[in-house]
């Protein structure tokens, strides 16, 4: 390096990953990133993608000789990167080995050292700093949209190339993010995290979307699919789908959490379950009915409401069990905020892995997703789900007259008995038709071949009716 450390100044911007910070003070000076990060000494590999590649949220974890040295390459105070960058004060096992003194680093991903990581606005960064270069942040999800430039930026984990998507021709969202503010403040009103509340209603939603190429009359979605796409997404619709769903459905998602936080929707939940006389949530409930007139799909209603064991059905579960007083100690059960491990919405690094695997190997039988439409998929997650929170619901069912305690007990676990076997059939006929051998299926399920196939029959009739 020919320049005196510290000759041109690179501040920090907020949020900023060391690595993206390391990789615009090289860029300053006219040097490879490699060569620069020559001066520390490195205890591991930097992280790839399982396809090769460098990962765009790679991050740095330094000792207090590598985080002095840094702070002498980019001419700034050290608590001014303190302040900045989320990785500065980590410590990492690995940095304890070695000579005092000796510049080192280890690296990471960026989402196991503070949260999801995205790109950043290349023309803010430019306004900042002079130069549109990439930067990669740490950055919520609820904070991906650059309002002064109309950008989505998307997350730096997954293994695609684009850093945004253009958000120009959707005022929408760009809305949607406005409004997040005063969304996450009546959270906060409410005693509620706003970061639960956004994870619960973009399950909710991202579960929509799964279910809404079904929807005839869903337009909005598809419309705002094509914008993101530069126009037309039908090149390659399964990648859209997941590259630009985030963004899509982020107007439905900032609504979702807004009518969960309100008290009067809740209270249309309580009318639904029949109050102080208990009952199934009915399919035309006023709670989901006026849900969808807020989202501007007054069709959705009946749609979510039949949608059981799904992250909406458990939160209206946990309101009315808190407010029955059936959900026993505080736990999961009766936190409406609390988020099941299965109803987590999917991250696009994510799903974009399990297409390329399903695409390795179309139809061969070996990838669950690849041998079972979506379709028949959804509908044994449905029914198994259901079925789990129905027999959740039941626990609250304890006192009471000994005839109308053994009367809900007996239609709950029939009700839960029929959702288990519709979905072990779905099963059985998705297994032999994905290729798996049906005298192998009938000993799973402990059934004579010939019994078997019949019923293999009479499901493939009801799929296709």
């Amino acid at each position: 390096m020919t320049h005196h450390p510290g000759l041109l100044r690179t501040a920090p911007l907020q949020g900023e990953t060391t690595s993206s910070l390391i990789c615009r003070i090289a860029s300053r000076y006219g040097m490879e990133a490699k060569a620069l990060r020559s001066y520390w000494q490195w205890r591991n590999y930097p992280p790839g993608h399982d396809g090769g590649g460098a990962r765009a949220d790679a991050e740095v974890l330094l000792n207090a000789a590598g985080r002095q040295l840094l702070a002498s390459l980019c001419g700034v105070e050290e608590d001014m990167l303190a302040r900045a960058l989320p990785s500065w004060g980590q410590q990492d096992a690995k940095l304890s080995a070695g000579k005092n003194g000796v510049p080192a680093a280890a690296w990471r991903t960026g989402g196991t050292v503070a949260g999801p990581v995205a790109f950043g606005c290349r023309l803010c960064t430019a306004r900042r700093t002079g130069t549109a270069v990439r930067v990669v942040r740490y950055a919520p999800r609820w904070e991906r949209a650059c309002v002064r430039h109309g950008r989505w930026l998307l997350d730096a984990d997954a293994d695609q190339p684009l850093e945004h998507l253009d958000l120009r021709g959707l005022p929408e969202v760009v809305a949607a993010q406005r409004r997040w503010a005063s969304v996450a403040r009546r959270a906060v009103r409410a005693g509620a995290e706003p970061e639960r509340v956004f994870a619960l209603a973009q399950a909710v939603v991202a579960r929509w979307w799964e279910q809404a190429l079904q929807w005839e009359r869903e337009t909005i979605w598809p419309r705002r699919l094509h914008q993101v796409a530069g126009g037309d997404a039908g090149g390659d619709l399964e990648g859209w789908r997941i590259v630009g769903r985030d963004a899509v459905v982020f107007p439905e998602v900032v609504a979702v959490a807004d009518a969960l936080l309100d008290p009067a929707m809740a209270e249309l939940v309580w009318a639904d379950s029949g109050a102080g006389r208990p009952r199934a949530l009915p399919a035309d409930g006023m709670f989901c009915r006026r849900l969808g007139e807020r989202l501007g799909r007054g069709w959705l209603g009946p749609l979510a409401a039949t949608d059981h064991g799904g992250p909406l059905i458990a939160w209206m579960g946990s309101v009315i069990r808190v407010r029955r007083g059936a959900g026993g100690p505080p736990g999961y059960d009766n936190d409406p905020w609390w988020l099941r491990q299965e109803h987590q919405s999917s991250t696009m690094a994510g799903q974009l892995r399990v297409l390329r695997k399903e695409k390795k190997a179309p139809g061969s039988g070996t990838m669950w997703r690849a041998a079972v439409p979506a379709e028949q998929r959804r509908l044994i997650t449905s029914a198994v789900d259901s079925a789990e929170e129905q027999l959740l619901q039941l626990r609250g069912v304890k006192t009471g007259p000994t005839a109308e305690v053994a009367r809900r007990l007996l239609c709950g676990l029939g009700h839960s008995a029929g959702l288990i076997e519709n979905a072990w059939k779905r099963t059985a006929v998705a297994a032999v038709n994905g290729g798996v051998p049906l005298e192998e299926v009938a000993r799973w399920v402990d059934m004579p071949v010939e019994v078997l196939s019949q019923m293999l029959t009479a499901g493939r009739q009801e799929n296709d009716g």
